[in-house]
């Protein structure tokens, strides 16, 4: 699996603190490595984000991506469960 940040997530994990940023690096070589390894609850979402899957960080934040093409992963956003999910 290869996994891409979207520009826009680069420059967001940019205002987290260093201890996060390694968290979402930890989080997505594991998803590279073992996409749907238990920890990651890699799972789809439904709604109007049903073209996403989403991959747990830490007990709150979650990472929410794309895959535009098999085998590979475009992240487009990490923020709290509360906050990519709300209406």
């Amino acid at each position: 699996m290869i996994a891409l940040l979207h520009q826009s997530l680069q420059k967001r994990m940019r205002k987290y603190p260093i201890s996060m940023r390694e968290q979402i690096r930890d989080r997505i070589k594991l998803f590279v490595k073992e996409p749907f390894h238990p920890l990651l609850n890699n799972h789809p979402l439904k709604g109007k984000l049903g073209e996403y899957r989403s991959i747990n960080i830490t007990g709150d934040y979650r990472a929410v991506f794309l895959e535009p093409e098999s085998g590979v992963a475009l992240f487009v956003d990490v923020d709290t469960h509360h906050n990519l999910y709300k209406s």
